[in-house]
């Protein structure tokens, strides 16, 4: 039994794949990504230093004081403090036109992408995360959050839907090389930055899950899906469904019930569907005993 009754297994992964691009984008709709720079989560020294209050010697008042440099100290406090995503996104864009050399250009560029993704903006979220990464190739701040967004909201009909996984791909094990060698930044906690880096670590391993599953290589998806939500005491549904799908197609059908039970015990667009599936998983596990 396939999850989906009566299909066969080639035709179950299509409908899942099919199935799973729209509750992907359903799923990027609803979440608040772990770690975005709005909630506190950013753990790159420039671009988290900015969004979470705290400045380093470079940025603080005493070297900003006086004209242009305090105009720009200015502007971008302005910017950072606003919470309405027309008005921020208008700020953004006019700093960056008049300071385009400016040290606070990244935390700019961060910001415009965490407003862009929240608006399901998609374009304009990559091409500031990109111009972000053009002034720090190591932001993982960026780099996370974008190998997180592709896979989600991707289009297998985009003629460079092939070139969008590779970039997340790309981005995602960027993320994760970084992230095994950095410190932690000084304005942040021990416990601050653990967590911070664990959110972003998962993220990443999302991501890389997500492009495999869409490359219906399952085996690799699951690995990587595995480690974004285990110990995840919130873990994002889309995750577990991709997971308990990885698992159906490697016939470990046990597992996938329990990925799927997992799913449908949390509240949303995901929890009947993966009730269905659990119980498909459990009639097929009892099948081939």
């Amino acid at each position: 039994m396939s999850l989906l009754p009566s299909r066969s297994i080639r035709r179950s992964a299509r409908i899942v794949s099919v199935l799973f691009l729209g509750l992907g984008m359903a799923s990027a709709a609803r979440a608040q990504m772990p770690g975005t720079v709005e909630n506190g989560g950013g753990i790159s020294n420039q671009t988290a230093m900015g969004i979470s209050g705290g400045m380093t010697d470079q940025l603080q008042y005493g070297t900003f004081g006086h004209g242009e440099q305090r105009e720009q100290f200015d502007a971008y406090q302005k910017f950072l403090k606003s919470n309405e995503p027309q008005k921020k996104i208008k700020l953004g864009n006019e700093f960056l036109k008049r300071y385009p050399k400016s040290p606070f250009d990244e935390p700019v560029d961060v910001g415009l992408m965490t407003v862009y993704m929240a608006q399901k903006d998609w374009n304009d979220s990559y091409r500031c995360g990109d111009d972000a990464l053009a002034l720090n190739p190591d932001d993982v701040d960026v780099l996370a959050p974008v190998s997180w967004a592709i896979p989600h909201v991707y289009d297998p009909k985009s003629p460079d839907a092939s070139e969008q996984l590779s970039k997340a791909e790309k981005y995602a094990k960027h993320a994760l090389e970084v992230m095994s060698t950095m410190h932690k930044p000084a304005h942040m906690t021990d416990a601050q930055f653990s967590d911070a880096k664990a959110r972003r670590s998962a993220q990443a391993h999302s991501a890389l899950g997500l492009v495999y599953f869409r490359r219906q290589q399952y085996s690799d998806s699951a690995k990587e899906v595995e480690q974004a939500v285990d110990g995840n005491s919130a873990p994002d549904p889309t995750d577990l469904f991709v997971l308990g799908a990885d698992y159906h197609f490697l016939s470990r059908h046990l597992e996938s019930e329990q990925a799927f039970a997992r799913c449908a015990r949390i509240t949303g667009s995901l929890e009947s569907q993966c009730a269905q599936n659990a119980k498909a998983e459990k009639l097929q596990e009892g099948a081939s005993n």
